[in-house]
């Protein structure tokens, strides 16, 4: 299997690409294993770029306008016109926001404005491993706060985690993931404001990681967490990354809640210098022109979701598949399997299929991977065959 044929379907970005087209590409998720393994792990997909954001980015070469990006509010003008169009959201106040390099980066430079040295973070295992590590990096503790057997916040976990990273009068902070990876579960209203609640009895400063959350799913609602009542202290970051593949020309932007302005106006001038200028050129434009390419690609990755688990019960019936609400990641449940704490190195070791670690995802990951569905259902499709043969299925 040297690679399947582009299908010419256009209205289908994830099946414009063979995979020897694919296998061409020089980023992490193609160069890390050898060229037999199907890669379904970093969260890339197998799509073209936006064409508003080819044009943005071959036109500024174009120009020679490759130069140092400038400190206007482009970015954050475009996000706010999105986000009042596609989620009805109107508190994306221009005034109040910040570019930061990235939607991580960012998050830490929050975490740094509400705490100190030493004191607590609380992150909702299993998530993004970044979290863990980002936040050690800067001399905080983690404190954890699992989520259910759903995989969901748990209010009682919350509730304990708050309490314990609070003790003695200490700053401490909330670092949610919205919606949640790798779970995708896209937190509702009512999850977000109990959050907000025991937050602020507990004095626990909100940051939100809300990269993916222009990739909510048929069936679910996107609600920022700024939107919801107590949260006007928190802040949350967004970025076009995600949504439109963009990962390789960074940018992000940092929001603040009305009563977190002042802390946000703290951000020292030199954290502004982290985003490139392509990619502040490249997320604005997907932002201002891209929606018609983004309805197309969660238009495939719903189709996607469904191929997943028909798969899935198919050849792989043993696995549970929490059928994500947003996101184009995939949790899955491989215990009844028997293959350990790490059945991704079964998976890649016996079948050449390249998935997430759970374990990296802190507690609840072991026994778990997590599968990348942003492929063409062809790449899917000989990944769940593949997993079923490293099995004996």
């Amino acid at each position: 299997m040297s690679g399947f044929p582009a299908s010419g379907d256009g209205g289908n970005p994830l099946r414009r690409l063979s995979l020897g087209e694919l296998r061409r590409r020089t980023s992490a998720k193609w160069r890390t294993y050898p060229a037999d393994v199907l890669p379904l792990w970093v969260a890339e997909m197998d799509a073209m770029p936006a064409g508003a954001v080819t044009r943005a980015l071959t036109g500024a070469l174009a120009l020679g306008d490759t130069g140092y990006p400038s400190s206007g509010t482009a970015y954050a003008e475009a996000l706010d016109s999105f986000a009042r169009k596609r989620w009805g959201w109107d508190g994306l106040a221009v005034e109040r926001t910040a570019a930061v390099a990235d939607v991580m980066r960012g998050s830490v430079e929050m975490l740094k404005l509400v705490t100190g040295p030493g004191d607590a973070v609380v992150v909702s295992p299993p998530v993004y491993p970044p979290f863990f590590g980002f936040v050690e990096h800067e001399d905080r503790r983690v404190v954890e706060a699992p989520l259910d057997a759903d995989g969901r916040l748990c209010p009682s976990a919350l509730e304990d985690a708050f309490r314990r990273a609070a003790a003695g009068g200490r700053r401490a902070a909330y670092l949610l993931c919205n919606p949640h990876n790798p779970t995708g579960a896209v937190h509702t209203r009512a999850e977000l404001t109990a959050v907000a609640e025991l937050a602020n009895a507990y004095g626990i400063r909100v940051v939100s990681d809300e990269i993916h959350a222009p990739l909510v799913l048929p069936g679910a609602q996107y609600v920022p967490y700024l939107s919801v009542p107590g949260a006007e202290n928190a802040f949350c970051l967004l970025s076009a990354s995600k949504a439109w593949n963009l990962a390789g020309v960074k940018a992000a932007v940092a929001v603040a809640g009305p009563a977190a302005a002042n802390e946000l106006a703290r951000l020292p001038e030199i954290v502004g210098h982290g985003p490139s200028h392509f990619g502040v050129v490249a997320h604005t434009a997907a932002l201002r022109d891209g929606g018609d390419w983004l309805d197309a690609v969660l238009t495939a990755l719903d189709e996607n979701r469904r191929l997943l688990g028909e798969l899935l019960e198919q050849h792989l019936p043993e696995i549970r598949y929490m059928r994500p609400e947003g996101t184009y990641l995939a949790w899955l449940d491989c215990r009844a399997l028997g293959l350990g704490d790490d059945p991704a190195a079964v998976f890649l070791e016996r079948g050449r299929v390249a998935l997430s670690s759970g374990i990296p995802f802190g507690t609840g990951g072991a026994g778990h991977v997590r599968l990348n569905f942003a492929a063409s259902p062809e790449v899917l499709t000989e990944a769940v065959r593949r997993m079923a043969a490293a099995v004996g299925r």
